[in-house]
């Protein structure tokens, strides 16, 4: 090789040094953030999934455990602090009462009757916030709901009467 073609191939690397290096950088950003925000807005709602499902579940579990008098009062409370164990606030939750093949939709704020051998489905229900997105956007409509069937004990004395009815009356305002 001649000295000639030796100096045009210095000069040719030399106008485009750590130009490879500024595009990986550039476009690393680019690419990376939005990545990031997905990443974190999925663990966000996630969270909030698992969080519900967890105070259905407790809220399930100390609604039967309680008397007519007390079970509704100890399922929001067990709701709240599920909700707080996982970093939640819990002001805006609500529970509502169904029967065990109804659908949360169809559910009433109504405690559900203890009777002995009873199910009946309890639904929390909550606002999500997503990260980064103002509530003026977001609003009321992004909520979560969590679903737990509940058996009332067959031998338990709740306080009720047996012919009583099983639940909320058809047609009945919640």
């Amino acid at each position: 090789m001649t000295t000639r073609v030796r100096r045009r191939r210095r000069h040719h690397r030399g106008a485009e040094d750590g130009a490879a290096l500024v595009e990986f950088v550039l476009l690393g950003v680019v690419m990376m953030a939005p990545l990031m925000y997905l990443a974190v807005a999925v663990s966000a709602v996630q969270r909030n999934m698992y969080a519900v499902t967890q105070a259905a579940r407790e809220a399930g579990r100390a609604y039967v455990t309680g008397t007519a008098g007390n079970a509704a009062d100890r399922a929001t409370y067990a709701a709240r602090l599920a909700l707080e164990d996982q970093g939640l606030p819990s002001d805006d939750v609500v529970l509502r009462y169904a029967g065990d093949h109804d659908d949360c939709a169809a559910a009433s704020r109504e405690p559900w009757p203890l009777i002995p051998g009873t199910d009946f489905a309890i639904c929390v229900t909550r606002v999500m916030t997503l990260p980064g997105v103002p509530g003026l956007l977001s609003g009321s409509r992004n909520t979560v709901t969590g679903r737990f069937i509940v058996h009332a004990d067959d031998y338990r004395n709740y306080g009720v009467r047996r012919d009583q009815p099983s639940g909320p009356q058809v047609g009945a305002k919640s």
